[in-house]
This record gives C-alpha cells, sequence and structure tokens, in this order.
C-alpha cells in the first residue's frame, strides 16, 4: 500500500534522487516518484543515512524538478507475481509483460532480491546434463545445480551457443525436462528477436521464461533483471519442483550497469572503475543455484559475459572464475577458422565433472577419453609454436601425428552443426576415432580394458 511521505527533491543526478529523511524508511524499499503532470514512476530505496535517502529510479528523469516531485514510500521491497503460467511469457527486465499478453494473476509474490543457498542446506551437484554439444559433454561436462559460465567475447556465438544448449540440454537416464529460464540484460532488439525466434521454431518457448531488458531501456534495469529471473526459477525449482537451467547474459552489461550507477553514487572506484564489492554483488547471482536437501528440483546456471579485449584476466570473468566451478572459454581463432562452437580445449574447465561422469551416469570410459584428449591437445599446441620457429618439416614422424590428430580433433570433435544434438555416447566414439590417429603407446591415460573395448579398428 503506497502512502505519500515527502514532496520535492534534494538532487537529481542521473537516475539517482536524493531526498531528506523525514521517517523510517527501509533500505531496497520500492517507492513510486511523480512528477509535476502526476505521472509515476518506479524506483527502489538504495541507500538510508540519518538525515538523507537515495534512490534508485527504473526509467529516466526527465520531468522531474527539485520542488515539484512527490515520492510515495511503499514499505515493501520490489516483488514479481510467480506461477507456473509464467512459462511460454516474455517480460521485460522487471518482471512486467513484454509480449502484449495479460499480466500473471496469482495470489504468490516474492522479493526478487532473494538470498543465497544456506550451504548447510545444499546438496552436492550431481547427475550429467546431455546439452548435445561435444566440446562441452565430453570435456567440461555440466552438472546440475552447477555454475557454469560461459566467456566469450565481442562477435564470437556465444548467443547461438546459448540458444542450442536452450533446445538440447536435457538430463542422461531420465524423462525429467528442463525449465528453461533466459535473463537477457542490455541486448539490441535483433538478439531479442533471435531468442523469441529461435525458441519458437524448436517447440521449446512453451517451457521457456524469458526476461528481456533491452539495450534502451534504463540502465539500472539491467540491475533488477537478473534477480527477478532467478526469483522466477527459485519458485520453479523449489516450489513447483522442477529442474530449471538459468541463462544469464551478459554479464558484462550487468556489471557496466553497476558501475554506472555507483559512479552517480558518488563511491570510490575500485580495479577498471568497478565498485569494490563487485565480488560480493555477483556472488550474491551466482550462489542462488544449487540443490538443497528434501527438494527434488534444482537451479543450474550458465552466466554468459563478454570479456572486453578478449582479457580474461579483466575484473568480471577474473572474480567469476572465483565464484563458479569453471568455465567454457570461446576462442577467436578458432572462430576465425570456421569451427563452432570455437571452445578453446585447454582454458575450459568443469571443477565439477569428476561427480558426474562414468559408469553409470554417462560411459565407463568418459574421464579417461576426456584426459587424454586434453593431453593430446596440450602436445598439439606446443609443437604448432615449435613448427611456427623451425619448420614442420624438421618435426619427428610421431610429432607430425599429433598434428594431424590436432587436425581432426577440430574438425571432427569440436566442430558441428548449430542444430546437431550429439549423445554422450556419440561424443566418446568421435574422441575414439580421432584416438586412433596416433599410436597405441601415446594412449597412456587410458585404462588398457577400455582401449581393447573401444579402439575398434
Amino acid at each position: 500500500m503506497f502512502k505519500i511521505e515527502s514532496q520535492g527533491l534534494l538532487k537529481i543526478e542521473g537516475p539517482i534522487l536524493i531526498l531528506e529523511r523525514t521517517q523510517d524508511v527501509k533500505y531496497d524499499e520500492l517507492v513510486k516518484i511523480y512528477d509535476r503532470n502526476r505521472r509515476p514512476q518506479t524506483g527502489k530505496v538504495l541507500a538510508v543515512s540519518e538525515k538523507l535517502i537515495v534512490v534508485q529510479i527504473f526509467g529516466n528523469t526527465t520531468g522531474l524538478s527539485t520542488n515539484q516531485t512527490a515520492i510515495e514510500y511503499s514499505g515493501q521491497p520490489l516483488t514479481i507475481p510467480v506461477s507456473r503460467d509464467m512459462l511460454g511469457r516474455v517480460f521485460n527486465g522487471l518482471g512486467q509483460p513484454f509480449d502484449h499478453l495479460p499480466p500473471i494473476y496469482t495470489d504468490k509474490y516474492q522479493d526478487v532480491n532473494g538470498f543465497s543457498i544456506n550451504p548447510y542446506q545444499r546438496q552436492y551437484p550431481r547427475d550429467f546434463i546431455q546439452t548435445g554439444v561435444s566440446a562441452i559433454d565430453g570435456l567440461t561436462t555440466l552438472i546440475r545445480g552447477q555454475k557454469l559460465p560461459i566467456f566469450s567475447g565481442n562477435g564470437l556465438p556465444h548467443n547461438e551457443l546459448a540458444a542450442q544448449i536452450v533446445r538440447q540440454a536435457q538430463l542422461k537416464n531420465t524423462d525429467d525436462q528442463f525449465t528453461i529460464v533466459f535473463a537477457g540484460m542490455g541486448v539490441k532488439y535483433d538478439i531479442a528477436r533471435f531468442f523469441i525466434e529461435s525458441f519458437e521454431k524448436s517447440g521449446v518457448l512453451s517451457k521457456v521464461v524469458l526476461f528481456l531488458s533491452l539495450a534502451d531501456a534504463p540502465s539500472v534495469e539491467r540491475l533488477i533483471t537478473p534477480r527477478a529471473a532467478l526469483t522466477t526459477a527459485e519458485y520453479l525449482a523449489f516450489e513447483e519442483d522442477m529442474h530449471v537451467l538459468v541463462i544469464l547474459t551478459d554479464i558484462t552489461n550487468y556489471c557496466e550497469a553497476l558501475r554506472e550507477v555507483a559512479t552517480a553514487r558518488g563511491e570510490i572506484p575500485s580495479r577498471k572503475g568497478y565498485p569494490g564489492y563487485l565480488y560480493s554483488d555477483l556472488a550474491s547471482l551466482y550462489e542462488r543455484a544449487g540443490r538443497i536437501q528434501s527438494k527434488k528440483g534444482s537451479i543450474t546456471q550458465i552466466p554468459i559475459l563478454t570479456m572486453p579485449n578478449d582479457d580474461i584476466t579483466h575484473p568480471i570473468p577474473d572474480l567469476t572464475g572465483y565464484i563458479t566451478e569453471g568455465q567454457i572459454v570461446l576462442d577467436r581463432e578458432l572462430y576465425q577458422r570456421n569451427i563452432y562452437p570455437p571452445v578453446a580445449g585447454l582454458p575450459s574447465l568443469s571443477r565439477l565433472m569428476k561427480d558426474g561422469i562414468g559408469p553409470g551416469m554417462t560411459r565407463e570410459d568418459h574421464k579417461d577419453v576426456a584426459s587424454q584428449l586434453f593431453a593430446c591437445y596440450s602436445r598439439v599446441k606446443e609443437l604448432r609454436e615449435l613448427a611456427s620457429v623451425i619448420g614442420e618439416e624438421e618435426l619427428s614422424d610421431l610429432d607430425k601425428q599429433y598434428l594431424e590428430f590436432g587436425k581432426h580433433f577440430e574438425k571432427a570433435f569440436l566442430t558441428q552443426n548449430r542444430n546437431e544434438n550429439r549423445t554422450i555416447e556419440e561424443t566418446l566414439d568421435i574422441g575414439w576415432q580421432i584416438l586412433k590417429l596416433l599410436p597405441k603407446t601415446e594412449l597412456y591415460r587410458i585404462n588398457e580394458s577400455y582401449i581393447k573395448k573401444y579402439l575398434k579398428a
């Protein structure tokens, strides 16, 4: 219930309004702001001091003045309606309908801020998620309840890869289907249309909830978008017992909005101008993924971030790597050689992979094959650098076999069609076919019994 508490402002700085504090106001409290013509806008309380209140507005400040603005305080944080009826719907970054359909009618509203899952209540991530992409399933396996980001660069096909994962993701050895919650932050119209059309054509839109904060939307809306999406995911997973896959793109746009708001507030900047609490803020998003004891549902999270100048040491990928359980790195050189998806084999890893592969989960030889492919591809990288110095003709016959292995690994294992959905068995069989290019003595990471069973002539 909104109630008018104050008139007028002390200062307007970008999306930030500064008011005199007249009585108790809560942090994160939802507010309504009215201009001189009584046109409403929404905002939230960003900071409270003894004498001042700082409000962040979800829009622009055009038409607002310091002496003709009315503020209403709700006494409640920003909430969104949650229901199974959200499946197949498109919302804006604040959780409002964006598809010209009626609002969601429900008596259940949840605070978008949410909480990280209590570590004591967490259940260790298990169960292999088959994405149908060999580079992920075979080498950087995604596990249910894991948070596994994609590190990309401008112009690389991370959007196509995300859409492919959404279309193809399924749990192995079960009929349980994934529900997808997709959040786009600062995305352009053509990208938003690409995702919607991709999901419609593949028939998965009915199990997808989309939150889209477009590039021309207020930048502060991007700070709410992932929280609205994760709040929806928590409801579907822990109250409706669904397995939810959350895609967040682009985390870099989110962090840019965070920096913009922090600058407007006059906060002391840290690395690259980002606020000093960037780590804890990102953790408040990433740690909302996982599994909870006694709950059937789960939240698996794939954040996507574009690394400025392809710099993996930039604060955003750097801090993300500390919080999450691995990363999938897209490589520009591979992409320029028409390899899709251009997943860089060596920098990519999944820290929980060992707990979701093997007998009864994928296949008994999975761990050994993945380890051997990593080792051989690493040798290929070294030999390519050596060949660039001394020439390929100076290499030994075994070295040339490794270079041939590298070509087939990239063209047969990494490369696949954007609509190609490979099973884990097909992925591992391709791996064995490529390993045949090397002498058996080089397969030192694979159990001898697996070599006899799977290395067919």
